[in-house]
């Protein structure tokens, strides 16, 4: 198929492109300078905002822990319903969404890319099943090893060369996109009883320190050449005071060298890590001392994590924490121990306007990106659906372009902010570039996927947003209902070149790529290696070696970068 875009003013951060007004040639799927095919369909976007497609970095919406999510949250299901259509199927869930309404809801938003941040590599298959259900955009998981018995072995002794070898036969064996570590050796503490809450505290039985695990598996990633860099849930998470323990995970990966000229260590939900004083009635911001320390830092991204008033379904490879959670909630509780490898839980959270922690929570969310200089440093996310649904993203984008909103919402909340948080003192407000750095550009780039995605140039994937806003015309400050209300419907979205939605709704229903790694690494060490896994497999897991890995067969559209180590 064949587009020209005529007319609409384009917002393309990594070409450097700041609201021009120009014309986008699609041909075959990908954005080309010019067309062969003479007949194509032109379309008119005057007065409207063209960025590439929206891009996810970190949003849990596949395996394990979202489907509990949905099972035993009946009460979540009956608040948003979407009924089904000539081309689309139902669908219900606030918070947990069901898979196919999931890529409904992102498409129809003017996203084209999701990751989902948690695979338990025993569970990939699981989680798969549920990628090749959401349609509608490129998708791929993050393989934890936070928890793995295998990697805590290599590191407590101190070979890198085998672990290098070992989450290389990982990431294939589960079709993963990147390496994930969620409260590095809290997790296998858990399955003790025990926890991680500081760098320096040892891993039972293991003799080895979160420390040492982050430095560790920085090394392997950057010797397995990995797009993206190690994709970090910081230890301490969501506790009064924690924002020490963030400054000192900040530094780990100082002096390791980048192989792909990107950060070597992504922190996500960092709003969750961002607390200061000793005890939730002394709770305060502490976004700047966090956001200062980011500034003089070039190897560091972040993602926001910012939380949404309401209730919301938490769910976390970090099973400490939700246990923490749910013994201040009093809420249901669901915790699981998935073998050798990682623990997660999940349950309910209510963040309340009326109350004072919750009020700061929301207040540091929005200070983050607002004092982080580089907007290539820090992304959007909600760590859906732990701070809030994805679908209130276009709230969190009005809140950060109006000054007047935020405002507004703060003199709604508990006064508690005022005094414990610096929101009320801060006036810079995004503009649409800005945006698309937050929303599209940046993440394309932290993920390493900048060749084909989170731009408009030749070569590009098709993967466009047309929003129905006039830049010259609309102030943001003063007209944010209506910023919220175009960025939640896009006027077009279009994937692969296809227009599949038009003026707020879906027009066609197509599947997305799933990537995943194959990195190379030396023969000799691998067949060391897989000594070990099939030594381990024999005597602790309970499935059989060969049925532990996905095939590429399995998933839809299945599609492979390759690194040397």
């Amino acid at each position: 198929m064949s587009l020209i875009l005529k007319n609409g003013f384009v917002f393309d951060p990594i070409n450097g492109i700041k609201g021009d007004k120009s014309t986008i040639f699609i041909e075959d799927g990908f954005i080309v300078d010019d067309l062969k095919n003479k007949n194509a369909k032109v379309v008119d976007v005057s007065n409207k905002i063209i960025m590439p497609g929206g891009l996810e970095i970190h949003s849990h919406v596949a395996g394990g822990k979202p489907n509990i999510g949905r099972a035993f949250r009946p009460e979540d299901h009956e608040r948003f319903v979407m009924p089904k259509t000539n081309i689309t199927r139902s669908g219900s869930g606030y918070s947990t969404p069901s898979t196919f309404m999931t890529g409904y809801l992102y498409s129809m938003m003017g996203y084209t890319t999701v990751f989902t941040p948690a695979m338990p590599p025993l569970m990939a298959r699981h989680t798969h099943e549920e990628l090749n259900d959401l349609p509608m955009v490129d998708k791929g998981g993050y393989t934890l090893c936070d928890g793995n018995w295998f990697i805590l072995k290599y590191l407590r002794e101190g070979d890198i060369e085998k672990c290098a070898a070992y989450v290389s036969w990982l990431l294939k064996a589960t079709k993963g996109f990147a390496i994930k570590l969620t409260n590095p050796g809290g997790t296998e503490a858990w399955a003790w009883g025990r926890n991680c809450r500081n760098l320096d505290d040892e891993v039972p039985h293991f003799k080895i320190t979160p420390r040492e695990i982050i430095e560790g598996m920085v090394k392997v990633n950057e010797k397995l050449a990995l797009p993206h860099s190690v994709h970090l849930h910081a230890n301490n998470l969501g506790r009064p005071g924690n924002y020490t323990t963030t400054l000192d995970t900040l530094k780990v990966p100082k002096g390791i060298k980048s192989q792909r000229q990107r950060q070597t260590l992504h922190i996500t939900h960092i709003q969750f890590n961002s607390y200061g004083g000793d005890s939730w009635n002394s709770l305060e911001s502490k976004s700047d001392k966090i956001a200062n320390a980011i500034n003089k830092l070039d190897n560091i991204t972040v993602d926001t994590g910012n939380i949404i008033f309401g209730d919301t379904t938490t769910m976390s490879a970090d099973g400490p924490l939700e246990y923490y959670l749910q013994s201040i909630t009093g809420l249901k509780w669901a915790n699981r121990n998935v073998e050798l490898e990682t623990s997660p839980g999940v349950t309910p959270m209510i963040y309340s306007p009326k109350m004072a922690t919750t009020s700061i929570q929301w207040a540091i969310g929005l200070e983050l990106p607002l004092l982080i200089k580089d907007p290539w440093k820090v992304f959007l996310a909600t760590d859906h659906p732990n701070g809030g649904p994805f679908t209130k993203y276009p709230e969190i984008i009005a809140s950060l372009m109006s000054s007047k909103l935020r405002n507004q919402t703060l003199s709604g909340v508990n006064k508690a902010v005022n005094k414990r948080s610096i929101l009320p003192t801060l006036e810079r407000e995004y503009d649409f570039y800005d945006v698309a750095i937050f929303t599209r550009a940046g993440q394309a780039k932290a993920l390493g996927l900048d060749k084909n995605k989170g731009h408009l140039g030749v070569g590009a994937h098709a993967d466009i947003a047309v929003y129905d806003l006039n830049p010259d015309k609309i102030d943001p400050n003063n007209e944010h209902k209506l910023i919220k209300d175009k960025f939640s419907m896009a006027y077009l979205t279009i994937k692969d070149g296809k227009i599949v939605v038009r003026d707020r709704k879906i027009t066609k229903v197509i599947d997305g790529r799933t990537y995943w790694i194959d990195s190379v690494t030396p023969k000799n060490i691998e067949k060391e290696v897989y000594k070990d896994i099939d030594y381990y497999f024999k005597r602790y897991y309970s499935i059989n070696l060969a049925n532990y890995p996905v095939s590429e067969d399995y998933i839809t559209r299945p599609t492979v970068l390759k690194t040397n180590a």
